[in-house]
């Protein structure tokens, strides 16, 4: 049996190992105190994950039991128009908002990262928004986007320009749903913010001695430094964008014609409102495909412009 030996007043003393049962209280205590998440993760994260597998090969209304129909379901979202038009909106939403929202929130990070005067109050001016509760920023902007009263085509008015029809047109209603999202992006600001605090001086230096303009050490500076932290965002953003729900379901419903219909939104309107479970699972377990497949295309392809300090 190891000891372990201390040495005290020039004395070797031999301290005995915890005995069996002492060691099987501590264990013990230390499942308990982790208990309430273990059961937490699974009755709320585990099962409903199995569960809804099961449920999307069945055919469930809640009502009565869940009848095995097999690949019904994802058979049926081939043939279901709407299903096609949901993907083909949140596709599109995704395609333009994360490209648009990554530029727009480093360049804000790099004016931000400047030293003037009253920075803190543009940073938290611009962090603000974010944390502003969706539901009330998407009443917000209905009323900005309102075509009678709302105050964007006031101005647009004012200054002689046309005014679009925002989520009042086929044309418009997901660019004006990108326009509301990009009002949002503080969090990704701040985090940007964050990763510019932490490139080195020196490089900067060395590039201005070699004849670096602004825009090349942007380019050859600060964005392979920050790579790693462009990476984190951009992942967050395709996850955050293949789920958008909150903004069209309290702004426009899905409509119109549908132009709206994202995944998401399509996916509750299954579940929720015509019951159909088994087919809102098949759709949900398609979400986690397409948002697995996109995130390891991401991260496949980080090896060609992603850098981190201590590789060579």
């Amino acid at each position: 049996m190891s000891t372990t030996v201390n040495v005290v007043m020039g004395k070797k003393s031999v301290k005995p190992k915890p005995s069996r049962a002492r060691l099987r209280r501590n264990r013990l205590i230390g499942w308990l105190f982790i208990s309430p998440w273990i059961i937490g993760f699974l009755a709320f994260a585990l099962y409903p994950f199995i569960a809804s597998l099961f449920y999307s090969f069945t055919n469930y209304n809640i009502l009565s039991p869940p009848q095995w129909i097999g690949g019904q379901n994802y058979q049926q979202m081939i043939k279901d128009p709407l299903f096609w038009q949901s993907l083909y909106n949140t596709l599109y939403y995704t395609v333009v908002f994360v490209p648009i929202s990554t530029v727009i929130a480093i360049a804000i990070a790099l004016l931000l990262n400047m030293k003037i005067k009253g920075l803190a109050i543009y940073r938290t001016l611009f962090y603000l928004p974010s944390v502003v509760p969706l539901v009330a920023s998407s009443i917000l902007w209905v009323w900005l986007f309102n075509p009678s009263f709302g105050f964007i085509d006031a101005f647009l008015r004012a200054i002689g320009l046309p005014a679009p029809g925002w989520l009042y047109s086929d044309a418009w209603v997901k660019p004006s749903l990108v326009l509301m999202s990009l009002w949002g992006i503080g969090q990704p600001i701040v985090i940007y913010l964050a990763g510019l605090q932490g490139v080195p001086n020196d490089l900067y230096e060395a590039a201005v001695l070699e004849g670096a303009n602004t825009w090349q050490r942007v380019w050859y500076v600060t964005i392979p430094m920050i790579s790693p932290v462009i990476l984190f965002n951009v992942i967050l953003g395709l996850i955050g964008s293949f789920q958008y729900f909150t903004q069209a379901y309290v702004m426009t419903q899905g409509g119109p014609d549908n132009s709206s219909l994202f995944f998401a939104l399509y996916l509750y309107q299954q579940a929720f409102q015509c019951l159909h479970l088994g087919y809102a699972s098949a759709m949900a377990w398609l979400l986690f495909v397409l948002i697995l497949v996109a995130t390891l295309f991401v991260f496949r392809s980080s090896a060609r412009w992603v850098y981190y300090g201590g590789e060579q």
